[in-house]
């Protein structure tokens, strides 16, 4: 493995390093503007010498992230469950690949979770195309979060990802540190949450065993995030609708902005995270698979997981039927349901201009496709 000294360029701040960065942070125009939004109840003096009293990252994440989070969570929703997390090991670490909905919170929620049912606090793996600016990068790493390198040269591409794998690995193993990681790169547009196998070969380059050795070690947990309403849902349809019409097109690091802007302010109604269970004894039946097969089967053991601890909301059966034009799952809504989702989504497409009907279908799909996925699991 390699020494700490590799991981420098990734890995997240520690206790020591605080204090170097808060003062970097006091001297930023952009991060002071955004304090200013973010705490509008406290004067910028007041919060500046609240972070400079700050000791400990721990300290930073519960007395600094952690009541911000808690108060976006109630304006914006209509409460967080979760099942399964009694069957975990606080004392134990675990790699939580999930699905991805919110940039920012669906490892915000988790960790406020985790700290709520007495677990410490997750690292995050961020995507460096969403540190846009320095700032940004000093601020995701004081809470926890190491960077995932994207975009680089082939060569480059190779070490990156080792260093990667093997950052990942040695915090698991050697530290009893949990990790979370999303099952692909990016969002899931469609709600068709697919684990990359990409992600799986990366997990797998580190270690120094068989293919059940190596799984086994890390400790994979699928965690399902099921959000009533998601708020960037209008903004995710309109981007199928600029590839479209424009192959070409990419997002803009502006988009990134408003998308993490409107999932931190928009509505969500009720939100559910469902923990699934480590795949330690199913990893035995991909023994005997080609090795890229052993990966494709892992992946779709993590998807099941996911699938079938999604929870479903009365939009998610209301989208399927209109979808698929089935009335299947009339007994799961009532007529009062289907007339609120119905002016939700009227009133996320009033916010576009595009295509309409294109745009509604999108949505539909989005809401339609966990529905789809856990009637499609093998054992249903």
């Amino acid at each position: 493995m390699g020494k700490e000294l590799n991981f420098d360029s990734i890995r997240p701040y520690n206790d020591e390093e605080i204090h170097e960065v808060f003062e970097r942070l006091i001297n930023e125009v952009n991060f002071l503007e955004l304090i200013k939004f973010l705490y509008p109840n406290f004067s910028t003096e007041q919060f500046l010498n609240k972070l400079l009293s700050i000791q400990t990252i721990r300290e930073f994440q519960t007395e600094v992230i952690y009541p911000y989070v808690k108060e976006v969570l109630r304006t914006t929703t209509k409460g967080i469950t979760h099942s399964g997390m009694d069957k975990l090991d606080p004392n134990g670490h675990y790699l939580f690949i999930s699905n991805h909905r919110d940039i920012v919170l669906d490892s915000a929620i988790l960790n406020i979770l985790r700290v709520e049912n007495g677990f410490n606090t997750t690292e995050i793996a961020i995507g460096d195309n969403l540190l846009i600016y320095p700032w940004i990068t000093d601020l995701v790493k004081l809470n926890r979060s190491f960077i995932v390198q994207r975009n680089l040269p082939v060569r480059q591409m190779m070490e990156s990802t080792k260093r990667l794998s093997t950052y990942i690995r040695q915090s698991l193993t050697e530290r009893n540190q949990s990790i979370w990681i999303a099952q692909r790169e990016g969002r899931s547009k469609d709600g068709d949450d697919r684990t990359q196998v990409s992600l799986l070969k990366m997990l797998n380059m580190s270690g120094n065993g068989d293919f059940v050795k190596n799984f086994e070690e890390i400790n994979i947990v699928p965690l399902s995030i099921s959000y009533e309403y998601d708020p960037c849902d209008y903004l995710k349809a309109l981007e199928f609708q600029m590839k479209r019409d424009n192959p070409e097109y990419k997002k803009t690091q502006n988009d990134d902005l408003k998308h993490m802007g409107a999932g931190l302010r928009g509505r969500k109604g009720r939100v559910h995270f469902g923990f699934g269970t480590p795949i330690k004894a199913e990893l035995n039946e991909l023994k005997s698979m080609a090795k890229n097969d052993q990966l494709q089967g892992l992946a779709e053991i993590i998807d099941k997981q996911i699938h079938n601890n999604y929870k479903f909301f009365p939009g998610n059966f209301i989208a399927d039927d209109m979808f698929t034009n089935h009335t299947r799952h009339i007994n799961k809504y009532t007529d009062e349901d289907k007339s609120t989702f119905l002016a939700y989504l009227d009133e996320h497409l009033s916010r576009i201009e595009g295509d309409k009907e294109f745009l509604h279908s999108c949505l539909l799909e989005m809401y339609a496709n966990p529905v789809k996925n856990f009637y499609t699991n093998d054992d249903k």
